[in-house]
């Protein structure tokens, strides 16, 4: 396990041009201290340390005070500080800063000062009251205070790497690193977290880029929420879900600390989590939190890591191993001084076994290279970095289907690629959330069965030989929609009707200048036939006019283009019935004498049945029958035995093919 001393706090009172420490009665129990024209009201009993008279005193955060200026020169840290209290960094304003990890800063440009307030947990009120007492008294003429400069996230923390490293709490000087590189090549560096108790004036993307480029390796450190069963004042929940959820948070700051640093995807960042006196359900809650880091950090593509005392963390994590009820990180950093050199007798030694280890064999101890002394931690690397991601990966929509095509990357021993796919926008962030859609090694692969109207999010993964899982690349495959309006819903034969449709993306795109095609099907067949293809305008519509011979179903489709995915509209009826016609001559017959009622189906149906009926009241009752001639005529003669007013029609039931249809009403007048 870690152990560590508390150092004294330098405190160096100077009165120097344009910095001073004074006592004023602000407020009861306060004081003033000035800087560069700007005027601060502070608790009297913040110590004032001034970096410029002593540019090696150690920034410390986990003790209150007042630091004045800004140096990179070599820290007189102690090894390993966990911890926050409040207390306020003034040093000249060069760059614009965001607030994070229990940290406010606040430009004073007209001073050309940044003031930064650190805090503990749950002190951000008071630490704006702080900053809320500032005010410029003289103006200072800066320079110009520039944007933090965009970074390109390249280095992989770490790469392939066995060998000795160390970690300290402050980022050493360039001069302390150039000094040591004989000695070492892996330094653990703490990038993020509300208990880093250092501050890190040389930790920057420069500092980064420099020192990769000389061949150093990095072990990047979240100190953040503790076990619950500690006396830290910042602890994780002790409701195993909760600290999950706070987990997953942590991952999330980590990896955006560590992208403003230049430390790419595939990168491991470890979670600092100090000894503690284990129980079950202080267990549950940080092996809950370690499961909601990894994740997070997986889904991300960085690697999952764990620091811990060997006999806690390190005994907790070993013990659930293989428990699926967990997500373990990758990577674990256990502290067991004296030890053997990367053994733990808490931490088995057929786990973590892929070079997946770090052991801090040694701390607080101060040793001396080139020339610069500083009090390290001693650590030894067993890493490999997992493998690159595929590049070109991208997905061409069909109907129903979809062909995803990407490109292996290069020097990787292959043991699979993985896809998987989720409904919607959001791909599956981890190799096994989501639905399996291919794993081989092969470049390409076309899904089938695909839902209609429906988008699908997927993300590919490569598994190198040694079982390790690089970042996750993602493609999106957009659903469309293709609607279908007919003018009628039932026409008589040879009259026309109009089918429209308008075809866009699911998320409101509307798809202009592609091929609509209509699809026609009619009622007693089993397949569909292409009637034609048609441009959709600006809108996105497309129409055409038909004169479908029989009762036909319609179906608009689009075949999708691109990474859209291709869609069928419904499929409604438009209902045909014949054309049938009545002839009654005469109208007005004499008691005893006959009448005809004639007329033609069209088309024909030879041999079918027409029916004669009469109307009784509201009903209609049967007369007759009769069958269809050759041209499709009917004839029906009518000899009533009663005088009075008759009414007829001729009645022709629906087949296969076409709607059942009716003649007109037709009156004949018996005297």
């Amino acid at each position: 396990m870690r152990l560590f001393r508390p150092g004294g706090l330098a405190v160096a009172l100077a009165l120097v041009a344009g910095v001073t420490a004074t006592t004023s009665a602000v407020a009861e129990g306060t004081k003033t201290v000035s800087y560069r024209g700007y005027q601060v009201s502070v608790p009297a009993d913040w110590p004032v340390v001034d970096l410029t008279a002593d540019p090696t005193a150690c920034v410390r955060l986990d003790q209150p005070a007042v630091y004045l200026g800004r140096s990179t020169s070599q820290a007189k840290c102690p090894a390993h500080l966990v911890g926050r209290s409040s207390g306020l960094i003034l040093e000249p304003l060069t760059t614009n800063t965001p607030s994070s990890d229990g940290l406010l800063w606040r430009a004073v440009t007209d001073a050309g000062v940044l003031a930064t307030a650190y805090y503990a947990p749950g002190a951000e009120r008071a630490a704006s009251d702080v900053l809320a007492t500032g005010r410029v008294v003289t103006k200072t003429p800066s320079a110009r205070v520039a944007a933090p400069a965009a970074v390109t996230p390249s280095v992989v923390a770490t790469g392939n790497f066995a060998g000795n490293g160390f970690d300290t709490c402050a980022a050493p000087a360039q001069s302390s690193m150039d000094a040591w590189r004989s000695t070492y090549q892996g330094v653990g560096i703490y990038i993020s977290g509300g208990l880093r108790a250092c501050a890190q004036p040389n930790l920057t993307a420069d500092w980064v880029a420099a020192n990769a480029s000389k061949g150093w390796q990095f072990l990047l450190i979240d100190v953040g929420l503790q076990a619950p069963c500690t006396t830290y004042n910042s602890r994780m929940s002790s409701v195993a879900s909760t600290a999950l959820t706070q987990g997953r948070n942590a991952a999330i700051n980590a990896v955006a600390a560590a992208q403003a640093l230049g430390f790419a995807q595939r990168s491991a960042i470890y979670s600092d989590i100090e000894a503690y006196t284990s129980t079950a359900a202080c267990k549950a809650a940080v092996l809950s939190y370690l499961s909601g880091w990894t994740q997070e950090l997986n889904s991300r593509g960085y690697v999952g890591g764990a620091y811990v005392g060997a006999a806690s963390g390190g005994a907790d994590l070993n013990s659930a191993y293989t428990s699926t009820a967990y997500t373990r990180p990758d990577n674990i950093w256990f502290a067991h001084w004296g030890s053997p050199v990367g053994t733990s007798r808490f931490v088995n030694a057929a786990y973590w076994n892929n070079h997946q280890r770090v052991h801090q064999f040694a701390g607080d101890v101060s040793e001396t290279n080139g020339g610069v002394t500083m009090s390290i931690d001693k650590d030894y690397l067993n890493l490999t970095a997992p493998p690159p991601p595929v590049s070109s990966f991208t997905v061409a929509g069909g109907v129903a289907a979809a062909t995803l095509r990407w490109t292996k990357p290069a020097n990787v021993t292959l043991g699979q690629i993985m896809v998987r796919s989720a409904v919607g926008s959001t791909p599956p962030p981890l190799p096994t959330s989501g639905t399996a859609v291919y794993n081989g090694t092969a470049s390409l692969f076309t899904q089938t069965g695909l839902s209609n109207s429906a988008s699908y999010a997927y993300r590919v993964w490569v598994k190198d030989s040694k079982g390790k899982i690089g970042p996750g690349v993602d493609v999106q495959l957009v659903g469309s929609k293709a609607t279908i309006g007919a003018s009628a819903a039932s026409i008589m034969y040879t009259q026309a009707v109009t089918l429209s449709t308008a075809v866009s993306r699911l998320d409101g795109v509307k798809l202009a200048g592609v091929p609509a095609v209509l699809y026609a099907k009619a009622k007693n067949a089993s397949k569909w036939s292409t009637v034609g293809s048609f441009t959709t305008d600006a809108n996105g519509i497309a129409s055409t006019s038909q004169k479908p011979a029989v009762s036909t179903y319609y179906m608009w489709g689009y075949n999708g283009g691109g990474a859209v995915l291709g869609t069928r509209s419904t499929a409604p009826l438009v209902q045909v019935h014949p054309a049938l016609s009545a002839y009654l001559t005469p109208g007005a017959i004499k008691l005893g004498a006959s009448t005809l009622l004639y007329g033609y189906l069209n088309p024909a149906h030879a041999g079918t049945t027409a029916y004669l009926q009469r109307r009784s009241g509201t009903t209609w009752v049967a007369v007759t029958t009769g069958k269809l001639t050759t041209n499709g005529k009917y004839a029906f003669s009518i000899k009533p035995t009663a005088r009075g007013t008759y009414t007829y029609r001729v009645v022709w039931l629906a087949d296969a093919d076409h709607q059942g249809t009716q003649t007109a009403s037709k009156v004949l007048t018996v005297s």
